[in-house]
């Protein structure tokens, strides 16, 4: 598999390299050069999830990494299902939070774990990652305990909920976590500037475990056949996928599965007030706002730094900007659609919410439409209770951790003092 860095062609990669460098130079995204397509579609969808996963991951990737060993990997990636829930005659949900710690990125992290202690063979590696909630908790269960890795999350203090916490700032051992006092944002900030650090990059052996690596990114294209593959054969070729937005490695990862000869009609980029995309799309104009805290807060990103994977496969021709359609859905309209969704028997989460109403915005009454669940609502029990007037009950991931003790650190939105925290932590470990 060749990797082409988008900011700078002369810097290539195989997909073990990408993977263990997470960025390229200048902070560019890797991408592949090429993106294969599956002749016989509907024999590829009539496979079971793992082994379906298993063929699209080995065509993608190529035989870099012996067949046997990415077969295991994605075994114990993928050890939990992506049921399409049946909300009204047309209208699925994907219920992508099935996994160890409720959220969609268990898929990513996962995958991207089992490669890089494969690829790494024992070699020392710093994951330094930023989270606007779930990838800080499914990049540490996924990492937690594996030999020679640890892991450093940054998170923005009082901006992701208490339980969204709980998950990832108790596991001690390889897992740091650090709440910077500031948004999520500055957060990334403050990893990428760590990452064009070479004191930094090259001392602790950096890399990311943000959807910005490629291995995360791969994985989650495997749901998006898991979604089409459980809808009725005639109504895939028209459906509508509505995707809860923030950092737009998940929409991105949609549009790889299209491009590869998944039926589906049309995509939605769903977002709460962080709506820097959907008014890309309308205007032409990028013009990031301030991020805005919401009541769907793994979403409040104002600079997506999955957008250019998208610009990419525009320019090369493999798909048309017509197939994305962008809304931003309000914080009031959040609410609805969540008590709309209670009101059909289904209760859900913000994300989702914002989902399924920009779904039901874009989409006609005859169309299927899937909008994806990407955590359990029990990790936004306050909101949705306060929304609902309802109580929901925990699910035991939830309720193990909900006593226990946070073991971050805090930190101001300081490079120097992230800098000097992470020396004080890792050298010499």
């Amino acid at each position: 598999m060749e990797l082409v860095n988008l900011k700078d062609a002369s810097d290539t990669a195989s997909f073990s390299e990408a993977v263990k460098r997470g960025l390229g130079k200048n902070q560019g995204l890797y991408f592949p050069e090429t993106l294969p397509k599956f002749d016989d579609i509907d024999a590829v969808l009539a496979m079971p999830f793992v082994e379906r996963s298993k063929l699209i991951l080995g065509t993608l990737i190529g035989d870099e990494l012996p067949k046997a060993v990415l077969d295991g990997v994605v075994e114990r990636a993928f050890a939990f299902g992506a049921p399409l829930a049946q909300v009204t005659d047309n209208v699925y949900c994907l219920e992508l939070f099935h996994g160890p710690t409720l959220a969609f990125k268990d898929f990513g992290g996962r995958f991207m774990a089992q490669c890089l202690s494969e690829i790494a063979k024992g070699e020392k590696i710093t994951i330094l990652t930023a989270t606007s909630g779930d990838t800080g908790a499914a990049v540490a269960h996924a990492f937690h305990g594996i030999d020679n890795i640890n892991v450093v999350i940054l998170y923005p203090k009082g901006k992701i909920s208490a339980l969204q916490e709980k998950l990832f700032t108790t596991l001690g051992g390889n897992i740091h976590t650090v709440a910077i006092e500031d948004d999520f944002d500055a957060c990334q900030a403050m990893v990428k500037q760590s990452f064009d650090d070479p004191d930094v990059r090259e001392g602790l052996h950096l890399n990311s475990a943000n959807s910005i690596n490629i291995s995360r990114l791969l994985a989650q294209v495997c749901y998006y056949f898991e979604a089409v593959a459980q809808l009725p054969a005639e109504k895939r070729a028209d459906a509508v996928i509505s995707v809860p937005s923030g950092n737009f490695g998940n929409l991105t990862a949609g549009v790889i599965a299209k491009i590869m000869g998944l039926p589906v009609g049309h995509f939605v980029a769903a977002t709460n007030l962080n709506d820097t995309v959907p008014r890309y799309l309308k205007t032409g104009e990028w013009a990031p706002n301030a991020t805005v805290a919401t009541l769907s807060n793994a979403m409040d990103v104002s600079q997506p730094n999955n957008w250019p994977r998208i610009e990419a496969m525009v320019e090369k021709g493999l798909i048309d900007k017509s197939l994305i359609t962008g809304d931003c859905v309000d914080e009031e309209y959040t609410q609805v659609a969540m008590k709309q969704l209670a009101q059909l028997g289904y209760v859900s989460e913000p994300h989702a919410a914002i989902a399924y109403k920009a779904l039901a915005r874009y989409k006609s009454e005859e169309q299927a439409g899937i909008f994806l669940g990407t955590a359990h609502p029990a990790k936004f029990r306050e909101t949705v209770e306060n929304v609902l007037g309802q109580p929901i009950s925990l699910p035991e991931e939830l309720a193990a951790v909900a006593g226990k003790e946070s073991l971050s650190a805090e930190l101001p939105a300081d490079y120097q003092a992230l800098k000097a925290h992470l020396f004080a932590l890792l050298q010499g470990k």
